[in-house]
């Protein structure tokens, strides 16, 4: 949060994100570095495991939480990460402000669940990335079941 405030204090501008980017792949990226455009700084909020299991199934996530955020963080296009267990980001978005709130192209701006939230306190939101072509479910079935 300190490091939030003073880019903001230097008159950055703040993009926020979220998923739970269970197996990394080309349309995270995407998304994440459409993202980063909207803004000097990208937040990412990554789903914990409780949450993704909630949203996927018992046998989702693939990878744990931790490792998750690692993967988010590393991308170029990220600043910071944070692991986040409510069911929506709106505490998050609330608490941080973001100037533009950042989802992908399975929404619209007026399906943005948290999109009273932003515009209450004055945000944007944006709609980022390529559309929907990669998942981490269609990677899995993949593996189950590869191509002959």
């Amino acid at each position: 949060m300190l490091r939030v405030a003073d880019d903001r204090a230097h008159g950055l501008k703040l993009a926020f994100a979220n998923g739970g980017f269970d197996l990394l792949h080309v349309g995270h990226v995407r998304y994440l570095e459409a993202a980063r455009r909207e803004a000097d700084r990208l937040i990412v909020a990554v789903n914990d495991d409780r949450s993704i299991q909630g949203l996927k199934g018992p046998t989702r996530p693939v990878l744990p939480e931790a490792d998750r955020a690692e993967l988010v963080a590393a991308l170029r296009a990220v600043d910071y990460v944070v692991i986040f267990s409510e069911p929506t980001v709106t505490p998050l978005l609330e608490l941080l402000r973001p100037d533009v709130h950042c989802k992908g192209t399975d929404y619209t701006v007026d399906t943005v669940p948290e999109r009273e939230t932003v515009r209450a306190y004055g945000g944007r939101i944006a709609i980022v990335g390529d559309p929907k072509d990669h998942s981490t479910t269609d990677l899995l079935t993949r593996l189950k079941h590869p191509r002959t």
